[in-house]
């Protein structure tokens, strides 16, 4: 790969987490409207399913049918409805902790399914970018990061969907992105319709223009960024790309202190820099990559 196609690759990811960095903001706004976080995410993934479908229409006629493609749906659904349960009904910084062991289940899935195996460089990386994100989110009071709770289950196992995903986007190199990003919008909204009569009936007459809006809104931004990211899934190793999306954390991080007025301590600073310097050298996390 030449080392511009690399930059605008990881460039890409980090834009992804970006988004995912500020998305909770907009999610807990509808909730707080009366739209339980089920229907929020199966009404915003059918945005971006439908002006998906627009959009791609010359490329989905032509498309061939892979397996590999609801395996793409199912890790899609339990991640992206797993990480919005779990950040709307946990401790957030717990649930966090329990998600972002994502790099663990990447090591152990890319070695499987993609042949990548860490060098001793890339091992470093991991491990800085895992300390960052535990120094940034330890709570000494909270315990062993263990799940406590239904919804740091849901959180740990959105991660472990997440690593899938990232995994199963990387292999399938000979599919298109249009194809795939179909595939994740279709997953969401099939594991959506499934969960729908298991959340608890709430009202949504208290949703105005700007709520459905917003709406439609994260629906588009979420069509966006996931070709966006895809192209960088589909052009770096599986372990280089689950440490980029770390910095999802300092964003995350920023952006609540902004919104919702929780300051960043010297542990956040301190952890968010490793991240950002494990983000900087990811570079090293080079692969013997089998794809197919």
């Amino acid at each position: 790969m030449v080392g511009r196609e690399k930059t605008v690759a990881i460039a890409s990811l980090l834009t992804g987490s970006t988004v995912w960095g500020l998305i909770w903001y907009p999610y807990r706004v509808i909730e707080a409207a009366g739209m339980g976080g089920v229907q929020a995410s199966l009404l915003t993934y059918l945005v971006a399913f439908v002006f998906g479908v627009i959009a791609f229409q010359a490329t989905l006629r032509t498309a061939r049918f892979s397996w590999w493609l609801p395996a793409i749906a199912v890790a899609a659904g339990g991640c992206n409805i797993g990480y919005v349960l779990a950040i709307l009904h946990g401790e957030v910084m717990r649930v966090l902790l329990l998600f972002y062991l994502s790099p663990l289940w990447t090591v152990l899935l890319s070695g499987v399914l993609l042949k990548e195996h860490l060098n001793r460089n890339g091992a470093k990386v991991i491990a800085l970018s895992l300390s960052g994100a535990v120094i940034m989110l330890w709570h000494p009071r909270l315990g062993f990061p263990w799940p406590g709770n239904s919804a740091e289950w849901i959180g740990l196992a959105a991660g472990m969907c997440f690593a899938l995903q990232n995994v199963l986007i990387r292999k399938t190199v000979a599919l298109s992105i249009e194809l795939k990003s179909i595939a994740v919008f279709s997953g969401v909204i099939g594991l959506g319709l499934i969960l729908m009569p298991f959340e608890p009936m709430s009202s949504i007459s208290g949703l105005d223009n700007g709520d459905w809006m917003i709406l439609a809104a994260i629906g588009i931004v979420l069509l966006v960024v996931n070709v966006v990211v895809q192209f960088g899934l589909m052009r770096l190793p599986a372990n280089q790309a689950i440490v980029i999306f770390l910095f999802e954390l300092v964003v995350a991080a920023i952006s609540s202190w902004l919104l919702a007025g929780e300051a960043m301590g010297l542990k956040e600073w301190v952890g968010g820099a490793m991240i950002i310097t494990a983000s900087v050298f990811s570079g090293k996390l080079e692969q013997k990559a089998a794809t197919g």
